[in-house]
């Protein structure tokens, strides 16, 4: 969520800053800016929108030192007053995170004679190390009091004004990296924004202060510098283009054959602790990586004695984790970087229990935090809707459960589902134009549904929610009535006639039933509207052709209602805040 990106060189910092800006625009923004330093001031160019709208109101303002920033609305509306960098006197700031006691300091700032144009916690923010900066003119000291003061998660980059070559920085429970390179240096959120320019970087942590040159950096942890430690990015990271693709969405999802063969070829068993050893498993993840959770439930669940369950981070985080019994904490996270998950974790390590991490992005904060780490290999992944890191997590389960799964066999039925889509098309110009929608199906199909239902949310603004079939008589089918649609899944055998039965009932009251289900599944022609047949393969693996057709009808759907696909309102790719 947000985004970072900073330079200081010899070349053209505003065209290195907007560039570095659409390299992050997976992460979700409203509203985008950046500030430049020239003749010794700051200059601030910021606009509600799109990059492309920031360009636009771009003058020409050769310039060597600046920062840029993408924002998503936290506090205040997205606005240009309320859109990043920010300026209070002589220092501009741009800021990742939430400062958890603006309102007490703003106050005390208003006190003090300072006056506020915009509602964010972020001006608060830029007030404060001016006022510091007043006392103390030293931008290290400055942020060590600023550090002492706040409480919160924040990235910060921060100019003042007649210093045209420093940036400083700060970072404390949100993500910021210094890229370095010959005679330039960068700051970002996110390592795509610098890989045009360098593959060498510097991870800050938690508390760390740095002060960034074109040609010197330096570090400072708990008051005293510290040895630059250079890392080298040497993963592939995707080619950021749609490959003749309408959206990133539709591009990755034809991409999950190869993502899922990657994650087989890549995943061992000596990535694992022995799993046969714990009394208790706690699966934690937030949106879709939770659905995965439940999905990796179903299935260790029938390998394993352990007690396992599956919770969303945001509310574990609150529950007491009791160390007496042997257990293990499974945290997923697509970008690493999740807050709440990543809390789960540190809260974890501080009571001594096992944590393993099923995360995809190298080196992010909770791969870094975790005891254990497996890595899925779905690669760089741009649309906010996930779907191939999705599928890469649910692959990891079915791989911790069997690590001999068929790899030619569901890569070749993934291929077949995705040759589907004209069915998945025809489905979707049948709800193109409904505000309400049912998924239905039993234990795992139920997660299946769930999964279905907040893509189609996420990305068509459809309301649809997703029961197990058999709540639906408890309640639910109340709302049932001539048309309702539903889209029901059957992937097991075991409990499709109950499943069926329940379909039976909507009939009955004049629904609208699709129907998702494997081959070898029959069903009277006379329960159903509509009906798609995937292919049957491992029992383990049987959930993920069932989930591209969902994705494929959520993807059309939203594309027939003209909504804006790869970056669906009020969304980011990475939570960052709690």
């Amino acid at each position: 969520m947000c985004g970072i990106i900073g330079y200081v060189g010899s070349k053209n910092a505003p065209a290195i800053l907007i560039e570095g800006l659409k390299k992050l625009e997976y992460r979700g923004y409203d509203s985008a800016g950046i500030a430049v330093l020239k003749n010794n001031k700051t200059i601030i160019t910021k606009e509600k929108g799109t990059i492309c709208k920031l360009e636009e109101k771009l003058k020409e303002n050769m310039s060597t030192t600046g920062i840029g920033h993408t924002r998503w609305a936290t506090h205040g509306v997205p606005n240009k007053i309320n859109s990043h960098p920010h300026k209070v006197e002589n220092i501009t700031i741009v800021h990742n995170g939430i400062i958890e006691n603006y309102l007490e300091l703003k106050e005390k700032l208003i006190n003090k004679g300072y006056n506020f144009k915009s509602d964010t916690d972020s001006e608060v923010a830029c007030a404060l190390i001016c006022d510091l900066f007043k006392e103390k003119n030293d931008m290290q000291k400055v942020l060590e009091e600023f550090k002492k003061i706040t409480r919160g998660a924040y990235a910060i980059g921060v100019l003042i004004d007649g210093v045209e070559d420093k940036i400083y920085a700060i970072r404390n429970k949100s993500p910021l990296i210094i890229g370095v390179s010959e005679e330039e240096n960068f700051i970002a959120s996110d390592v795509p924004a610098i890989l045009e320019y360098t593959n060498k970087y510097i991870l800050l942590e938690d508390m760390d202060i740095a002060i960034i040159g074109k040609n010197d950096i330096s570090i400072f942890r708990s008051n005293k510098k510290i040895k630059n430690d250079i890392k080298i990015f040497d993963k592939k990271v995707d080619k950021i283009d749609k490959n003749g693709y309408k959206h990133f969405m539709l591009k990755e999802i034809n991409e999950q054959p190869d993502v899922i063969r990657r994650t087989i070829e890549s995943f061992s068993k000596k990535d694992l602790p022995n799993l046969t050893k714990y009394e208790k498993i706690d699966i934690v993840a937030c949106g879709s990586a939770y659905h995965a959770g439940l999905i990796g439930e179903h299935l260790l669940s029938k390998k394993l004695k352990a007690v396992i369950t599956t919770h969303i981070a945001s509310e574990y985080r609150y529950k007491d984790i009791n160390p007496n019994f042997k257990t293990l904490v499974i945290v997923i996270s697509q970008s690493g970087e999740t807050a709440d998950s990543l809390e789960v974790i540190k809260k974890a390590n501080e009571k001594n229990i096992d944590t393993l991490g099923i995360i995809n992005v190298y080196k992010s904060s909770i791969a870094r935090e975790v005891k254990y780490l497996v890595y899925t290999k779905a690669g760089f992944e741009i649309s906010v809707a996930t779907t191939k890191a999705y599928l890469s997590q649910i692959t990891t389960f079915a791989l911790m459960v069997n690590s001999k799964l068929n790899k030619e066999e569901i890569v070749k039925a993934i291929n077949k589902t995705l040759k589907l889509e004209q069915d998945c098309i025809n489905i979707a110009k049948k709800i193109k134009n409904q505000e309400n929608l049912f998924f239905i199906g039993r234990g795992i199909d139920h997660y299946i549904g769930l999964e279905g239902s907040l893509k189609l949310k996420e990305i068509s603004y459809i309301h649809s929610e997703a029961y197990p079939a058999g709540e639906l008589k408890h309640g639910t089918i109340s709302l049932v009535s001539k048309n309702t649609p539903f889209i029901a899944t059957i992937t097991d055998e075991v409990i499709s006639e109950k499943t069926i039965s329940n379909i039976k009932e909507v009939k009955a009251r004049d629904g609208n039933i699709t129907l998702i289900a494997t081959e070898d599944i029959k069903v009277n022609e006379d329960y159903y509207d509509s009906l798609i047949q995937i292919p049957k393969v491992q029992k383990d693996l049987q959930p993920l052709l069932a989930i591209i057709i969902l994705q494929l009808i959520s993807y059309h759907t939203a594309r027939l209602r003209g909504c804006d696909i790869d970056k669906p309102r009020n969304l980011a790719k990475s939570v960052t805040v709690e």
